[in-house]
């Protein structure tokens, strides 16, 4: 039971505040000694120099992993996807886009909140940046909204939810990630995100149309507003042919992930020099941005790889698989225990740990039980997209908290992120079903 109780004890440490790639690697350190003992212990007395070499010979692998991981290829599109976000976020493209879509849906009932939403899918599909887009929009969009009477839990909840769309919308740093994870094209993976979502999208939209009207004081429609079409045009079409230029080279065939990401990389400085905000300044913090992320990324994922050695040398990967392979329906409870034990992980740890810690436990038993690994890896994007708004560690919580005016209150943000958390378990429950449709 070694290893299920280091990853117990992990879990301890990361919520009472320790680093993350730190703590992997120490309990790592820790109980690869304690099970390298005990493993010699079971032939009796144990030598000091015995139990050495049973400890190094233990992690003797670990320097051949870290040189594969700095080779993967797949890993390289993460800094430069980074690189291209914080570009276009620092560029005010947000705050053109949600003025000029505010001018095109204002006069509807929910309109701002609409805007919000189409803003939001905009950015996940050009920037993929969690925090940039949920406090571009939280300083930009949520103070209009409460100007115009709008309900400040559907406003928070709004903002919160469209700024997560990045996860799942590609080109997103979840989806690499899951890639690197299953050995799997980056590509299929950004094909197969489009229709869930294209569908998160839609239910967001349609609760925030239907609320609007069945309560007509949540979400009034604007009356002085006017349509301005030279504004929406030099707002909307610039990213928008940056967004098929990156994601139109990958469907195409034409290019790999990371040679897209390059080209989205080069394309964000010629965004921001057509909207004339490129400078030195913007240039250097965001290659240092970059460089803090990905240095984050793969200290984790380092961290990881020593974690998941002991985790495997104990024998507990045998357990988990032997019990999940032992469920009647073995498949489908399988993905439903699965959903629901990530579910659950969100609320308290980081997408990054659960890519990297949890789903290569379960990736043998998921083999064996025949899933496909693209839809299993799509349902566990769609899933970690809610690890964003579910209290008390949702990401998108403190980021708008942090942004919004002092009348909102924490409360107000919590309660307004619920229905957008029910949506996602909805569409979430919608691809399990489409995936055993047959």
């Amino acid at each position: 039971m070694t290893g299920l109780i280091m990853f117990i004890v992990a879990l301890f440490m990361l919520l009472i505040g320790f680093p993350v790639a730190f703590t992997f690697g120490a309990v790592a350190l820790i109980f690869g000694a304690i099970s390298s003992y005990f493993e010699l212990a079971q032939d009796g007395a144990v030598l000091f120099a015995d139990w050495a070499d049973e400890f190094i010979s233990m992690f003797s692998m670990m320097p051949f992993r870290i040189y594969s991981i700095m080779q993967n290829k797949i890993l390289i599109a993460i800094p430069l996807f980074i690189f291209m976000g914080i570009v276009l976020e620092k560029s005010s493209i947000a705050k053109r886009l949600l003025e000029s879509m505010g001018t095109l849906f204002g006069r509807v009932r929910g309109g701002l909140a609409v805007s919000t939403v189409i803003i939001g899918t905009m950015l996940a599909a050009s920037t993929g940046v969690v925090g940039a887009s949920v406090v571009a929009m939280g300083v930009i969009a949520l103070p209009v909204m409460l100007k115009h009477g709008y309900d400040k839990g559907l406003a928070s909840g709004t903002i919160c939810a469209s700024g997560t769309l990045g996860q799942i919308i590609p080109p997103s740093i979840v989806l690499i990630i899951l890639a690197d994870v299953f050995n799997q094209p980056v590509g299929d993976l950004f094909k197969a995100a489009i229709m869930p979502s294209m569908l998160l999208v839609g239910a967001y939209i349609a609760y925030i149309l239907v609320v609007a009207n069945l309560k007509r004081d949540i979400a009034p429609a604007m009356h002085d507003v006017n349509l301005d079409v030279k504004g929406i045009v030099y707002s909307l079409f610039p990213p928008l042919i940056l967004i098929i230029l990156v994601l139109g080279s990958i469907f195409a065939g034409i290019a790999t992930a990371t040679e897209s990401a390059s080209v989205g990389a080069v394309g964000s400085v010629i965004l921001a020099g057509f909207y004339k905000q490129l400078n030195i300044k913007l240039i250097e913090e965001a290659a240092l941005e970059a460089v803090k992320i990905t240095s984050m990324v793969f200290a984790i994922l380092i961290g990881a790889t020593a974690f998941s050695m002991v985790f495997v040398y104990s024998g507990a990967d045998s357990i988990v698989e032997d019990f999940l392979t032992a469920l009647p329906h073995a498949k489908l409870l399988f993905v439903v225990l699965v959903m629901l034990i990530i579910f659950f992980l969100g609320f308290f740890i980081d997408f990054i740990e659960i890519s990297y810690i949890v789903v290569p436990i379960l990736l043998p038993v998921a083999d064996s039980l025949g899933i496909d690994p693209i839809w299993f890896a799509i349902l566990i994007a769609l899933n970690l997209q809610s690890s964003f708004l579910t209290p008390p560690f949702g990401f998108s919580l403190f980021y708008l908290r942090g942004v919004a005016p002092k009348e909102v209150t924490t409360l107000d943000i919590y309660k307004g992120v619920i229905p957008f958390i029910l949506i996602q378990l909805c569409i979430l429950a919608f691809m399990v079903a489409w995936g055993f449709r047959g």
